[in-house]
């Protein structure tokens, strides 16, 4: 068996990439150069690493080991050369984080700010996923850092607090709910709410909980950030779920009403997580402590 760091990179940019032609891009690879250096590596091992259709390629059983110590290594050379680096030109290197909705809206955009003007060398390829995925992602090794709810099942990977963040039902003075001592997810659901992006990893969470009740969200609007959504319910366009820290910034300039919501899932703590934080590359490291280490 001879792999070499290139033929782990350009298998692992394959898989990421759902097809040999784009890891080989990925990789500054030929097609050809690239589709002769896996069909040696299964060569070597004398097994199939891919399996290939009409969509492009998935990983066998070998494929996914491999892909999986492919993922590590990558990491150990990173923080080999971030290690290296601190004898000649200082921090080098990206971080790639996961994050949910809110902690991207609400608390990271200062938090890196300050920590790449600090860093030069460094850059942080932030995506945003809701949670559960994002401890999928994490216990595959597909990323450095993730930030989680607590409503994601977490406990085998390592944790560390980061912000307590509780959702907020919030609505118009005078909306019908407002007249409610306690109105609760439930209540809402009779109503037309105002709510983020499809895809955001909120929307995805709210109606999961929706679903979980046999009810579907009735989403009139959708918006662009926490502030949009807020305003908009100012408006009188509907009700919203956000996080109280979003509230915050405009309770006093709108007309607004909002209520914590009881439910255990709104209840919620934010947590930065990584599969070893010990073997991070330095650069990330740094990145934890500064997320940890300011806290409200």
């Amino acid at each position: 068996m001879h792999f070499d760091l290139t033929d782990l990179t350009l298998f692992q940019h394959t898989l990421e990439c759902g097809n040999i032609t784009a890891g080989a891009r990925r990789s500054h690879l030929s097609l050809p150069a690239a589709s002769a250096r896996i069909r040696a590596m299964e060569a070597s091992l004398g097994i199939p690493l891919l399996q290939r259709n009409r969509r492009g390629v998935q990983a066998t059983p070998a494929g996914q080991t491999l892909l999986q110590h492919a993922r590590l290594i990558a990491q150990q050379v990173e923080r080999l050369q971030y290690d290296l680096a601190q004898h000649a030109q200082g921090q080098q290197g990206q971080v790639r984080l996961l994050s949910n909705t809110a902690a991207l809206t609400e608390y990271l955009p200062e938090l890196l700010a300050s920590f790449l003007a600090e860093y030069p060398g460094v850059s942080v390829d932030i995506l945003e996923q809701p949670s559960l995925r994002i401890v999928q992602a994490i216990t595959q090794g597909m990323a450095d850092l993730g930030i989680v709810s607590t409503a994601a099942p977490s406990g085998h990977l390592q944790t560390r607090p980061f912000r307590e963040d509780p959702l907020v039902l919030v609505m118009p003075p005078e909306h019908a709910l407002a007249t409610l001592a306690t109105p609760d997810f439930s209540a809402s659901l009779a109503y037309g709410h105002v709510g983020l992006g499809a895809d955001s990893a909120l929307a995805l969470h709210l109606e999961e909980q929706a679903l979980r009740l046999g009810r579907r969200m009735q989403v009139r609007v959708r918006a662009e950030g926490f502030d949009g959504v807020i305003r908009m319910v100012a408006g009188g366009a509907g009700v919203g779920v956000v996080p109280l820290a979003s509230v915050r910034r405009w309770e006093h300039l709108l007309p607004l009403r909002w209520v914590a919501l009881q439910e255990d899932w709104a209840s919620r703590s934010l947590l930065i997580c990584a599969r070893d934080f010990a073997a991070l590359p330095g650069y990330a490291a740094k990145l934890v402590e500064r997320l940890a280490g300011i806290r409200s």
